[in-house]
């Protein structure tokens, strides 16, 4: 559990680097709030992240193990590239910095493929992906005072040359556990192939729901949390422009939201253990969707700090519930047959409405208001509780993928259906039933076994004789 703290720690903090102290730095500068939208629209390559994840499942770039060599590869690069942010002014070199910070994200999104992978294989049974993933989830609030709350303060104190190279030093964190802990177990060997890196996960995900299943489970990872995302995308700039001081900012928002968020997903692991996620997801839901109004009374009241921590103390509680839940439903949909493809696949899909806030929520903005955008925000959480009713009903559980973990291969042959050659007296006895009537009192109300299953004489298969 001690590893899914560093790892919670090491994603988490580039990405809140880009969505709250680079955002209140454009601002800072004099960038509009439209460019600041439509400058968060590179936050894009988090959904694409499953196009090159075949790449770190199928390779090993180093003696340091398939996992731990990835690691590396993508955070020395990464401490590089943020430490370099504050040598430009936004103003007058925003291309540069936009290229940067494609460089950030796309080495954040490969860190993040990696170290998903690395936490699904050493979380084994169901308790240690509930617990596991929650305390990952809270590491991963944690990270969100280094640039939201540290680097917030350090605004007033020193340049933003100082501050980002102070950023860029946390990020060591995840360079000391990838040179200290194992290489997990591996639980199938390598694809044999990149083509086979590429089909297989999609395969074993489709051969385990049937299409329209598969299809309404990926719509609603993209859509559960679309509501609290397009809400709080611009949390920074609006509390900028109601007033509030980037100290203010520091000292209370951030901490408003960072430990009801780690209590909210602590608290949601224990009651997923007793409800279950089908469950969890429904009530956990209703609460974020109920929060996000708390901003509309922000948004009328003005710079009252006691009703700023208020507000966001209540949404961000809602957020961590309702993200304990999530991320508990996309690891148990993930197979260690193909972990690290079908979780960057998931998990691009889960940051999809968090990059579609980013880049329109500023026109939004701009065009409705605060708080007609806040309502528009509740209302945009909808479609993902529809979705429930389908993909995780109340009483109702899904498929696990567990049930071709006992494979020693993930190779296509293996994930391929397999013809069954049913003895001779089993494929006459099959045949003669095919052939009563189908009316029959006999063929209604009996059951046999076929191919060693039980089954109802209305299903029994048909048999070509061979």
């Amino acid at each position: 559990m001690l590893i899914c703290i560093g790892v919670g720690f090491s994603s988490g903090l580039p990405l809140y680097l880009m969505v709250q102290l680079v955002p209140a730095w454009l601002h800072i500068d004099g960038v509009s709030l439209t460019m600041i939208g439509a400058f968060s629209a590179i936050q894009i390559l988090y959904v694409f992240k499953f196009t090159w994840a075949p790449l770190v499942e199928r390779y090993s770039l180093s003696s340091f193990g398939r996992r731990r060599s990835w690691m590396l590869v993508a955070q020395i690069p990464l401490i590089l590239c943020i430490g370099s942010l504050g040598f430009w002014r936004p103003a007058e070199n925003i291309l540069v910095i936009s290229i940067i910070s494609i460089a950030i994200i796309g080495l954040s999104a490969t860190q993040d493929i990696v170290l998903d992978a690395f936490r699904r294989e050493i979380l084994e049974t169901e308790g240690e992906l509930a617990l596991g993933n929650s305390i990952n989830v809270a590491a991963y609030r944690v990270s969100s005072l280094v640039p939201g709350s540290i680097g917030m303060l350090l605004v007033d104190q020193i340049s933003w040359q100082v501050n980002f190279m102070v950023m860029a030093a946390f990020m060591f964190v995840g360079v000391l556990l990838a040179l200290l802990v194992k290489e997990p177990k591996q639980y199938a060997p390598p694809p044999a192939s990149l083509r086979e890196a590429v089909q297989v996960p999609f395969q074993e995900f489709f051969q385990r729901r049937s299409i329209g299943p598969a299809l309404a489970v990926l719509a609603f990872m993209a859509l559960y949390k679309l509501g609290d995302n397009m809400a709080t995308a611009l949390a920074s700039p609006f509390y900028l422009e109601m007033q509030f001081t980037p100290t203010q900012i520091g000292l209370v928002a951030k901490h408003a939201a960072l430990w009801p968020s780690i209590i909210g997903g602590l608290l949601g692991a224990l009651i997923i253990v007793k409800i279950g996620i089908n469950r969890a997801l429904w009530i956990f839901g209703f609460i974020q969707l109920t929060t996000i109004f708390g901003y509309v009374w922000l948004s009328n009241a003005g710079p009252d700090l006691v009703i700023l921590a208020v507000v966001i103390a209540g949404e961000y509680l809602g957020v961590g519930l309702g993200t304990a839940a999530f991320i508990a439903f996309i690891a148990r949909e993930a197979s260690r047959l193909a972990v690290a493809t079908q979780l960057a696949m998931f998990t691009a899909l889960a940051a999809l409405p968090r990059v579609f806030a980013s880049s329109v929520s500023g026109l939004f903005v701009d065009t409705i208001g605060w708080t007609n955008f806040f309502y528009l925000s509740a209302l945009m959480a909808v479609p993902g509780m529809v979705l429930l009713h389908w993909v995780a009903p109340w009483n109702g559980s899904a498929p696990h993928p567990e049930n071709l973990n006992h494979l020693q291969s993930n190779s296509l042959a293996t994930l391929a259906p397999r013809k069954v050659t049913p003895s001779l007296l089993n494929r006459r006895f099959c045949s003669f039933m095919r052939a009563l009537p189908r009316g029959a009192i006999l063929r209604l109300a009996l059951t046999t076994r076929c191919h060693g299953k039980r089954v109802s004489l209305g299903s029994l298969p048909k048999v070509v004789p061979t």
